[in-house]
């Protein structure tokens, strides 16, 4: 009984090799009685939780609060999963009279090329954007794309921008652990004239981040069961990503190549203008000009 696949047909089946007539919906009546019903797997058991975790999601939240009051920007950063871009399965279902035919493989060989989405979501106005790489999700990669929102929409909204407060997941290519996040972040404020405060959810929290389930899960629910056969395709389907609260999407594509390997040495990390705060300091920290 532990190990098989158990459903009213085949229930109904084995109570009529004990003698008793059920039919299948009979059955299935009898198990709802019961407080039985189909179920998925549920997500919410974490593979870790760190001890500061609860302490960190209230700092992250009065931090965040304060740059609300302040009219200065908040903005939640993440990649979305690669994806191959050519005639490819895409998984999902969408309302069509036939089916797309796609190739019966996903080999990289066959593709255009692939697309690394890496989305900044702004909090305070529930609009994105989302720039679309074509070499490699690297921390230099996820730093250029912040600096093509400010350049694009960042100052137009936030004339009298002094500081940038970044949400952002404590792994991947935004890491806290990696210095050439915090390096190119630092070129960023240089760039700009203003001071960057970084904060990390905890690990295996990514999916409080506002760019993960405000963002991406829209943007796979838009495109679900559509192949990315090319790069247009990708950007129009990430443009036309809205919710009925509003969401607004902008996407750009960036082809710029990001090689992996890059090493900060220890004396370029000195010449950063980094202080890390009181509260978690490795998860909290303020990059100045």
């Amino acid at each position: 009984m532990k190990w098989s696949r158990k459903n009213p047909r085949t229930l109904s089946d084995e109570l009529k090799d004990q003698g008793i007539e059920a039919s299948p919906n009979t059955v299935a009546n009898a198990m709802r009685g019961q407080r039985y019903s189909l179920r998925r797997n549920r997500k919410s058991i974490a593979e870790t939780r760190h001890p500061e975790r609860d302490r960190q999601f209230r700092y992250l939240a009065t931090v965040k609060q304060g740059f609300l009051e302040r009219d200065q920007p908040v903005i939640s950063n993440d990649s979305k999963k690669r994806e191959l871009v050519g005639n490819f399965l895409n998984p999902g279902r969408a309302w069509r009279r036939e089916s797309h035919e796609v190739l019966t493989h996903d080999f990289p060989s066959n593709a255009l090329g692939v697309a690394l989405p890496y989305g900044i979501y702004d909090v305070a106005r529930n609009s994105a954007t989302v720039v679309v790489g074509t070499s490699h999700d690297t921390a230099a990669f996820a730093a250029a794309a912040t600096g093509i929102w400010l350049s694009t929409t960042g100052w137009s909204v936030y004339s009298g921008m002094r500081e940038l407060l970044i949400l952002c997941d404590s792994g991947g290519s935004n890491s806290h652990r990696v210095r050439l996040w915090k390096y190119a972040l630092w070129q960023l404020a240089c760039q700009h004239g203003i001071a960057v405060t970084v904060c990390h959810y905890p690990p295996g929290a990514s999916k409080w981040n506002p760019a993960d389930h405000r963002l991406f899960s829209f943007i796979s629910t838009n495109w679900a069961g559509v192949p990315l056969r090319d790069y247009e395709t990708v950007l129009k389907y990430l443009r036309t990503t809205t919710t009925r609260t509003g969401l607004t999407v902008d996407a750009l594509l960036h082809t710029a190549d990001y090689p992996t390997g890059v090493k900060v040495t220890k004396y370029q990390m000195k010449a950063i203008s980094i202080r890390h705060h009181e509260t978690l300091p490795d998860w909290n920290y303020t990059i100045s000009a």
